[in-house]
């Protein structure tokens, strides 16, 4: 294989015209320049150079290696750049996936932030559930995947690391009309005798969290509808299909036909973290929108949510 350090010596040497002076232009010996050219001339199994009392001459072969040398250089000069811009944050990809509500609330003012401080990296979401997404993080078609899990039930997979962002507490959602909708905080327990509408098992953690509430507070939830879609999950509220919890970042709009209400206590929640690969190669970039998620994130538990209900 031709070395590519020994071929920037042939370019020098073709462009100085001689030895001593491509010598003096790389800071080399002399001696230097001809045992260079010496060992690329046996790697590439011909003459390339023929000294002569003038100087020197590059054969057909050397002109042709170094036509390739000017090609080659360039682009791993390209490369270094490349490389240096990344490093600087000044250039590169990123690539995130979040479920649909953080995609909604945490990751547009995340990812402004991120394109105010770096506006040369180039930042591209796509929509993932949250088993979807650690799917597409474990596949390397990502770097961050934004994720959502029960706080009893948290992910145990040695080969995602998990980046707490907050905790997303969920709310009561009932008709306008509901006979407890006009309490400050209700109890769980006063909702025993109602249909439930949750999330879809398996997509999110939205049902395991509402029967475990539910049983905590003594009855077991009849669930008659299930989907993920929250704007949509209103509507059947609305409609009285059932009652829901509905958790924080999902009310960004709230209809004019549907409560939401606190709960008396501590209320359920979901964890909303950014995951990694475990171990592995951490970007700049990658680092540097952890940290603004977790930024981010903090400003949602202090307060700065889509909607901030009193407890």
């Amino acid at each position: 294989m031709l070395d590519v350090k020994r071929m920037r010596v042939l370019r020098e040497v073709a462009a100085k015209g001689s030895f001593s002076a491509a010598a003096q232009s790389l800071a080399y010996t002399q001696s230097a320049v001809s045992q260079q050219i010496a060992a690329l001339e046996r790697e590439a199994g011909t003459v390339l150079v023929e000294r002569n009392a003038r100087g020197v001459r590059l054969t057909e072969a050397g002109r042709a290696l170094v036509r390739h040398a000017d090609v080659i250089l360039a682009r791993l000069a390209d490369a270094e750049a490349e490389l240096d811009a990344i490093a600087g944050l000044r250039g590169g990809r990123l690539r995130l996936v979040s479920f649909p509500t953080a995609g909604a609330t945490i990751l547009p003012r995340a990812i402004g932030r991120f394109r105010a401080g770096h506006p040369g990296v180039e930042v591209l979401l796509e929509p993932r559930e949250p088993r979807e997404g650690l799917a597409s993080l474990r596949a390397g078609d990502c770097d961050i995947a934004v994720t959502v899990e029960a706080a009893f039930e948290p992910l145990d997979d040695p080969a995602v690391e998990r980046h707490h962002l907050l905790d997303d507490p969920m709310y009561v959602c009932l008709p306008a009309g509901h006979r407890v909708a006009g309490r400050i905080g209700i109890r769980l327990a006063d909702l025993a005798e109602e249909s439930w509408i949750t999330g879809v098992t398996g997509s999110c953690p939205d049902g395991v969290i509402l029967e475990r509430a539910c049983r905590a507070a003594g009855f077991e939830p009849r669930v008659a509808f299930q989907s993920d879609d929250y704007a949509a999950v209103q509507g059947f509220v609305a409609a009285g299909v059932g009652v829901c919890l509905i958790p924080d970042l999902a009310l960004a709009a709230v209809r004019d036909d549907v409560v939401v209400r606190a709960l008396e206590g501590p209320p359920p929640s979901r964890r909303i973290t950014a995951a990694t690969l475990a171990g592995g190669y951490v970007s700049p970039a990658t680092a540097a929108m952890l940290d603004i998620l977790a930024e981010v994130g903090s400003e949602y538990e202090a307060g700065n949510r889509p909607l901030a209900l009193a407890s």
